[in-house]
């Protein structure tokens, strides 16, 4: 038993959205506390809008370390966790900004890690407009459909009652034991400006840390914008977002990337990506919408039933 508080980071990057960082900031601040020494650092990546001085306003005591508007979702939480080890921490809680946490959320996080050896800990992450459904929890590599299955149906009625292990969790909201940062370092924000979460987390769990979802930890979460269609774009956006610019969502260079560094294995993960440049050309992606609604999903309860852990 630990004879003081629990010392807990929340660190998250921000960049030009005030109003939404000030409501994510005034939900930390309600969360149960006791027995945890929390304290917050936000990485201001160059805003533009007041943020730093809103938050110096309205939020004192959080911690404000300035960025110059080029270090992406990825190097800017690089450098909070940087910062966060500074003070000696437990644990550390990465987090986006686009974030409203139930006040139990972080201790029931706190609980699970504390209760199993070399785990790191990942929220239920659920949408702010439709609060019953899941947002990217638990995805599942299948070689076959060209990568990480994300689920579309899934919902707070359809998930084990218990953490449960994957091999992936999404960046949203995760809670790391300072341990497995010092031992296997900070995400590579060099090959991926903005989804280190897709390799960083594969990376820790062949590092033997354990990947859990607590489900009664829950976070709620703005819904993802969704991007403009390749088919959309000019011939220079296309080469530029296909083939040069590393942090958007439809390069295939980081594609490929984070299926060989996030699959079972190389050759899994150069398959993957075969079929899914396949099933793009076809029209059948597994991460568009249209699809994930039109697939018989399995709950979550039974698909994972075999991977909760025991108390």
């Amino acid at each position: 038993m630990r004879s003081s508080n629990i010392r807990v980071e929340i660190v998250t990057p921000v960049h030009n959205r005030r109003g939404i960082t000030l409501q994510c900031l005034r939900s930390i601040e309600k969360l149960d506390s006791d027995g945890l020494e929390v304290h917050t650092i936000v990485v201001d990546d160059g805003s533009t809008d007041g943020t730093a001085e809103a938050i110096k306003r309205d939020h004192p005591s959080v911690q404000i370390v300035a960025g110059d508007g080029n270090l992406w979702f990825t190097e800017g939480t690089n450098v909070g966790v940087r910062a966060a080890l500074k003070h000696q921490p437990d644990y550390i809680l990465t987090i986006n900004d686009d974030q409203v946490f139930d006040p139990q959320s972080l201790k029931f996080l706190i609980e699970t890690a504390e209760k199993h050896d070399r785990a790191i800990v990942g929220s239920l992450l659920l949408l702010w407009d439709t609060p019953h459904k899941l947002f990217q929890v638990s995805p599942q590599w299948s070689t076959k459909l060209g990568g990480w299955r994300h689920w579309y149906q899934q919902t707070v009625w359809t998930i084990p009652e218990k953490p449960w292990e994957v091999d992936l969790i999404v960046g949203n909201c995760v809670l790391f034991p300072v341990e497995a940062i010092r031992e296997v370092g900070l995400m590579d924000s060099k090959r991926y400006p903005n989804f280190g979460d897709a390799e960083y987390t594969p990376r820790l769990r062949k590092r033997g840390w354990k990947l859990l979802i607590e489900p009664r930890a829950r976070v709620f979460c703005q819904p993802n914008n969704i991007p403009a269609k390749v088919t959309k774009l000019t011939l220079g956006q296309k080469f530029n977002s296909l083939f040069i610019d590393l942090g958007h969502i439809h390069n295939l260079r980081r594609r490929l990337y984070s299926n060989l560094d996030g699959a079972p294995n190389k050759i899994s993960g150069f398959a993957a990506f075969c079929i899914f440049f396949c099933r793009l050309l076809l029209g059948k992606n597994t991460e568009s919408a249209a699809w994930g609604d039109s697939e018989k999903e399995e709950p979550l309860k039974s698909s994972f039933s075999h991977r909760v852990v025991s108390d």
